[in-house]
């Protein structure tokens, strides 16, 4: 019998990092100094050349793996012939003299519970993408990892000599370990066990700050904490994914490095940092999308987390995740023509220009970018695209830029109407209607259906939008038999959605991807079919692995994870659609 293939990782990071930890203690990901450097540990790809940092027990071991509750702090407990112990994984992140202190630090604690295990720790890390191997020194309370792309050293009252050498030795006491970019001078024992609780203590309070709406709250908490993980703080950025070339199916090619900042997440990720309560990252988030927009007619569908504009795709010879090659790092479709980001960025901006939570300076008044926004629309309005799915061997004028520019051009008007500006309102409502339009040529009156592109020549999921973004009326006929039709042909027996059926620049596409199967269960509750959205929406939380956490794709025969993990998109249309279902009983309540 096949086995379901599952990521068996716990995630921590404090907003600079994000550190992957294994179920059996390997930290097997981690990129450093930021989300999107170099890994420093990258076993995820190459067993051999990616590195390691791991707890081995040298007799017949149980290993089990969780998080504190409301946090990312990761506990890995192991059950020994020889005694019982845990690892407890964290980065550091709390408030300190009013600001936010998350220093470049990794901490892990080697607790001893019961006997006297015996163990090995495993420090290896590697540079440059597995390319560089460091220098290792011992010092009299650290090791030196160096002619690495980043300064390192590991901290620890362990023997350090052991470590080196990866000799096995009995554990008698608790031990400490500080992985740093620079010298680590104060008490080990006190600074961690000080740092853990203060830790706890922060994560513990931002999730009290957190709008829980009733149902699904476990998951929706597991959610919030994934999504503030993946918010580079110092920019505001939030990244798709901690990972590259996770493969969306296995042998496929379809290997993506996901650790940038594309801005059509933007649109759904504010949605459900606003739902959540969670306004001053959804405030960072706007500030890093005002930033880029310097230069609006040279936006691009995707930034680096500093907001650079070059992410050149390369190869790295490294084996890849269960020897799926290639091994990317950058990604190609920066340079891709991408329509729906304008309308994705006046989305985004809405809140800025209206909300009266934010203090409205004088620049942020100034209707220059809305305006330029929809003039660039107005220019690429009869220009085909590679579309919302990024296709690298075709152009066609594809229904999901429409509804992003018909979606932006709304949103235009609720601004203009709000600084009384007509002249904005009548250009808004131009593009509106252009938009519109285009959207009624992506239908095709033989399916009775919303199709991929103009073309009218395949199905594909982003027609839900139509339904969830409140462009088609869900109690007219039209809208139902499309909303069959499409079902149809995308749904799969379990409940989950194809973003599309036909072959692709990489042939067949097999997996299911996971927000268009949210997008599914929102356009289902809209149509108020809310027990049927429930039954998915607890299949696909069913997906999630040990700790809660999802993969980007679904293998539709038995579930099995894959793609990039965890996926901020997939976490981002959790919370989307059980804030909506939420939304929609209180209304039947009060009908």
């Amino acid at each position: 019998m096949k086995t379901v293939h599952k990521y068996n990782y716990a995630v921590t990071g404090n907003c600079n990092y994000l550190a992957y930890v294994k179920d059996d203690s390997s930290l097997d990901w981690m990129c450093w100094p930021q989300m999107d450097s170099s890994f420093i540990f990258g076993a995820l790809l190459d067993d051999e050349k990616g590195g390691r940092f791991q707890v081995i027990p040298q007799t017949t071991y149980k290993s089990s793996q969780k998080y504190i509750e409301n946090t990312p702090i990761i506990v890995t407990s192991f059950q020994c012939e020889d005694g019982d112990f845990e690892v407890i994984d964290f980065a550091p992140r709390f408030v300190n003299f009013n600001r936010s202190h998350k220093p470049l630090q990794f901490f892990r604690k080697i607790k001893r519970i019961r006997g006297f295990p015996k163990i090995t720790i495993v420090c290896d890390p590697r540079g440059d993408y597995g390319q560089s191997v460091p220098v290792v020194n011992i010092s009299s309370n650290h090791i030196s990892f160096s002619g690495l792309h980043t300064p390192l050293r590991l901290t620890t009252n362990a023997s350090k000599s052991y470590i080196v050498e990866q000799r096995s030795f009995v554990l008698t006491e608790d031990l400490y370990l500080v992985l740093s970019g620079e010298s680590f001078e104060a008490p080990l024992k006190e600074t961690l066990e000080e740092f853990y609780y203060k830790t706890v203590e922060n994560w513990r309070k931002w999730v009290k700050e957190t709008y829980i709406p009733n149902v699904f709250q476990k998951e929706l908490i597991r959610s919030a904490i994934t999504i503030k993980l993946h918010q580079f703080e110092d920019t505001g950025a939030i990244i798709a994914s901690g990972t590259t070339s996770l493969p969306e199916d296995p042998g496929s090619g379809r290997n993506w490095d996901y650790r940038y900042c594309w801005l059509r997440d933007s649109y759904f990720s504010l949605a459900a940092l606003n739902s959540l309560g969670h306004f001053e990252e959804a405030e960072k988030y706007l500030n890093f999308v005002q930033n880029i927009l310097a230069d609006i007619k040279k936006i691009q569908p995707m930034y680096k987390i500093n907001g650079d504009t070059s992410i050149p795709e390369s190869e790295m010879d490294l084996k890849g995740y269960l020897k799926n090659s290639p091994v990317r790092v950058g990604n190609a479709a920066h340079f891709q023509k991408q329509f729906d980001s304008y309308g994705q960025v006046i989305l985004s901006l809405l809140p800025l220009y209206t909300d009266e939570r934010i203090i409205h300076q004088s620049h942020s008044k100034d209707l220059m970018p809305i305006y330029d926004l929809l003039d660039e629309i107005l220019l690429v309005m009869d220009l085909p695209d590679a579309g919302i799915w990024e296709l690298r061997g075709r152009k066609e004028k594809h229904l999901g830029s429409y509804i992003f520019h018909w979606a932006g051009a709304k949103a235009a008007k609720k601004i203009a109407n709000y600084y009384n500006d007509q002249k904005l309102y009548q250009k808004a409502d131009s593009v509106e209607t252009l938009s519109a339009a285009n959207i009624e040529k992506c239908y095709s009156s033989i399916t009775k259906c919303y199709m991929a592109d103009q073309t009218l020549n395949h199905y594909d999921a982003t027609a839900f939008l139509l339904i969830t973004m409140n462009y088609t009326d869900v109690t007219q006929e039209k809208t139902k038999v499309f909303f069959n039709k499409l079902q149809s042909e995308l749904l799969t027996e379990d409940g989950m959605i194809y973003r599309y059926r036909t072959p692709d620049d990489f042939g067949d596409t097999n997996a299911t991807f996971l927000i268009c199967t949210y997008w599914y269960i929102e356009s289902l509750i809209c149509m108020g079919r809310l027990e049927e959205a429930t039954v998915i929406l607890k299949k696909i939380i069913g997906h999630a692995n040990h700790v809660g956490l999802l993969s980007e794709d679904l293998d539709p025969k038995d579930g099995s994870q894959w793609g990039n993990f965890p996926q901020t998109y997939s976490h981002v249309g959790l919370i989307n659609a059980v804030c909506r279902l939420a939304r929609k009983k209180d209304l039947m309540v009060f009908e």
